[in-house]
């Protein structure tokens, strides 16, 4: 089978060709990561206020043209411009933020008879980060910020659909003053490319964040070499609203808790659970709010939502869900990944619509009795990824909060991440934790050192 020797970026919006990149090969794998590890050596011998200093310039670089590269994520993904300056800026943020992790990383003294004895935070070495198409630039930052403050050197493969903004952030690495070779990205296809930074000896610990079946793939080749892994996968998130709740807003902030990025979000709160007492009404205010979605050019400011990624992920979104269905909004006809926004109703729990992640803007409402029948469903899922509970009930919110296996819980609200706050899944949504306090902490080994006072035995 011949390999690809280039990559054609489409603008999903129009599915013109906005750039094509050379693919990076296995053997070009093999040539970065004998670059990195020649960077890092060098990168984890200067002084942790230096590294602090060069991260900060970084996150200069990326403020300095953030207009830049959110318009380059516009055409590349298709994302709505605001959101598209959010992201640019949540690169440099957490640049900034790990910047700040740098000189506090620090081990722990712990008494011991005879002795001292020390614990010391060592770097592990090349890190490999695999982003997906869905975020590209903030999830590559997620893995590569806090690696890089670390003391790692980080080889980034973004998805093939869209490497644009994250071979820019590499020219703005070094334009900042890092070193060559510390930071590097590789477009590729993921079983050439990707493959090739799993399996490679020399990378001490893959990121990825995609979809459970892959990330089973990718944790089965770490596992032949004990390699360190963190995974963020798939997720088919509960928005449980209760009776007691203010239910118009909730019924109101519903439609952007699974559209936003037109539901190519694995947070997506795409199972809308309602407690049936409140369940006609809650309809009825939130069928005038999907309807009245604008969607369109992501390129315009009123704009709410834009295209999805590819042809492959608007076939299949289509295969799940039946035309005229439910509840639903208006999209463009002609060029572009267009669908409507949608909402289920009347649909089984166990529906391959309501049971499986299907990233695109299609959620489903399913009533319940109780707190019990709402955890229940909430949790009758392969996935523990996100969730939102509305109640006016302060025990109630804790005693749900608890009861529901997901990672990350909003009350009231559908926030899920925030950069100084830990992220990750339960279940098959994932393993290990991003962002938040200890995120430097996941690129480095702990060695404990013991030094006796006793001095040699007579």
């Amino acid at each position: 089978m011949l390999k690809v020797q280039k990559l054609d970026v489409l603008n999903p919006a129009t599915e013109e060709i906005v750039a094509t990149v050379p693919a990076a090969t296995a053997q070009d794998v093999d040539a970065a990561v004998t670059r990195a590890a020649r960077a890092q050596e060098q990168w984890a011998a200067t002084a942790p206020a230096d590294r602090a200093r060069l991260l900060r310039r970084f996150a200069a670089q990326v403020d300095d043209h953030l207009e830049e590269l959110a318009r380059l994520e516009v055409r590349e993904a298709g994302h709505l411009v605001g959101n598209a300056r959010w992201e640019a800026g949540n690169v440099r943020d957490l640049l900034d933020f790990s910047a700040g992790g740098v000189e506090r990383l620090s081990g722990r003294q712990i008494p011991v008879p005879g002795g001292l004895n020390v614990t010391l935070l060592e770097p592990l070495g090349v890190v490999g980060v695999i982003a997906p198409w869905n975020f590209p630039m903030p999830i590559a930052a997620w893995g590569t910020a806090p690696a890089l403050a670390a003391g790692n050197a980080v080889i980034l493969k973004p998805a093939e659909t869209t490497p644009l903004t994250a071979l820019r952030l590499a020219e703005l690495a070094l334009a900042a003053g890092l070193p060559e070779g510390l930071f590097q990205v590789l477009p590729g296809e993921g079983a050439v490319a990707g493959d090739a930074l799993v399996e490679h000896p020399g990378v001490a610990k893959i990121v990825f964040t995609g979809s459970t079946r892959v990330g089973k793939q990718i944790m089965a080749k770490c596992a032949d070499r004990v390699k360190r892994l963190t995974l963020e996968l798939g997720g088919k998130s509960p928005n449980i609203v209760f009776a007691d709740a203010d239910v118009e807003a909730a019924a109101l902030a519903t439609p952007m808790s699974y559209l936003d990025n037109s539901g190519q979000d694995c947070c997506a709160r795409t199972r809308v659970l309602v407690q049936r007492s409140v369940y006609d009404r809650f309809l009825e205010i939130v069928a005038p709010a999907i309807e009245s979605v604008v969607v369109g050019d992501p390129a315009d400011e009123k704009t709410q939502m834009g295209p999805l990624i590819s042809r492959a992920q608007l076939d299949r979104v289509r295969s799940y869900v039946t035309p005229g269905d439910g509840i639903h909004g208006t999209a463009p006809e002609g060029p572009g990944f267009w669908f409507p926004p949608t909402l289920l109703t009347d649909v089984d729990p166990d529906a391959p619509v309501a049971a499986e992640e299907v990233f695109g803007p299609v959620a489903v409402v399913i009533p319940f009795e109780d707190e019990a029948d709402a955890v229940r469903l909430a949790n009758a899922t392969e996935y523990g990824l996100s969730g939102s509970v509305w109640t006016r009930d302060v025990g109630r919110a804790l005693r749900v909060s608890q009861a529901v296996k997901a990672g990350n819980l909003s009350v009231n609200s559908h926030s899920s991440v925030r950069y100084w706050t830990p992220f990750g899944g339960y279940k098959q949504s994932g393993l290990g934790r991003e962002l938040g306090p200890d995120a430097l902490h996941a690129f480095t080994e702990t060695k404990n050192v013991f030094i006796s006072t006793e001095g040699p035995a007579q």
